[in-house]
């Protein structure tokens, strides 16, 4: 091996450790306050919120991404307080975020994009509170958007590594591959049935149910991958900040969890809807 080839190998070492010890601190701080709950649950959100939203305005050239940033915060607390039920609440924010992000791949106008990306980042700070306040099985539903979204992030990585194969949409995301996909939704679906398992009240949730939930749930959260990446890609920017050493911005770290937010959220309000 040449000593380039070695410097190359240990170059790519460091930086999976670092990927590897960024992802076990935010998983450790994620996972406390999710235990934690309430309002320090929901003041962690809409601060991610605010960061995303900073990072999104960034990156389509908003004049002060800052102060956008501020905004949604001050929103996501405003809207917290809002008289519409959270259940509600989640599914105006889910549909408005898909919304958004559809009309972010066809427009050109700076204030439009910029109108996106608030409702992009509202997702993070409304949603997210509402599943976690859902009686006797709220903590489980954030756990298994969590297990959903991490086992198909690590599965797809290195089944993707490992047999590599066909690439999934080389012009958005030249690394992804099929055998990488096909993994990482396998892993998901594990995941989200294992957190169903050890539901102690599963409030009608049947095998059929969970087991489809958590299948889509992969495949969503893949596609928000490759939405971000799209985005990325059409402005230009590799990483959508360098808070997150080895990872990037919040942004690339939660494009997977924004997606299955927003469905999430739109089964949540349908649910609610039923009853």
């Amino acid at each position: 091996m040449s000593e380039r080839s070695g410097d190359t190998v240990k170059g790519v070492a460091s930086e999976l450790r670092l990927r590897v010890l960024s992802a076990l601190v935010l998983a450790a701080i994620v996972l406390s306050v999710t235990l934690l709950g309430g309002p320090v649950f929901r003041l962690v959100w809409v601060l991610v919120a605010g960061v995303v939203a900073y990072e999104w305005l960034a990156i389509v050239g908003a004049r002060n991404p800052i102060a956008g940033g501020v905004g949604v915060v001050l929103a996501g607390f405003a809207l917290g307080f809002a008289p519409l039920s959270d259940p509600a609440l989640a599914g105006v924010s889910a549909v408005l975020a898909f919304a958004g992000a559809v009309t972010t791949m066809r427009v050109e106008d700076r204030r439009a994009l910029e109108a996106c990306g608030v409702a992009y980042a509202l997702c993070f700070a409304l949603v997210t509170p509402a599943l976690r306040q859902v009686p006797e099985i709220g903590l489980f539903l954030i756990g298994w958007t969590f297990a959903v979204v991490w086992f198909t992030d690590i599965a797809a990585y290195f089944t993707g590594r490992a047999l590599g194969g066909p690439k999934l949409m080389p012009s958005v995301s030249p690394k992804k591959t099929w055998s990488g996909a096909l993994g990482g939704a396998l892993a998901g679906t594990a995941g989200g049935m294992a957190v169903w398992a050890l539901m102690p009240v599963t409030a009608g949730l049947g095998f059929g149910v969970v087991l489809a939930s958590s299948l889509a749930a992969s495949v969503v959260s893949q596609a928000g991958d490759l939405f971000e990446s799209a985005i990325k890609r059409r402005f230009g920017t590799k990483d959508s900040s360098r808070l997150i050493p080895g990872h990037g911005g919040f942004l690339d770290r939660l494009d997977g969890y924004w997606a299955v937010l927003v469905f999430a959220g739109m089964l949540l309000y349908l649910a609610r809807l039923g009853h």
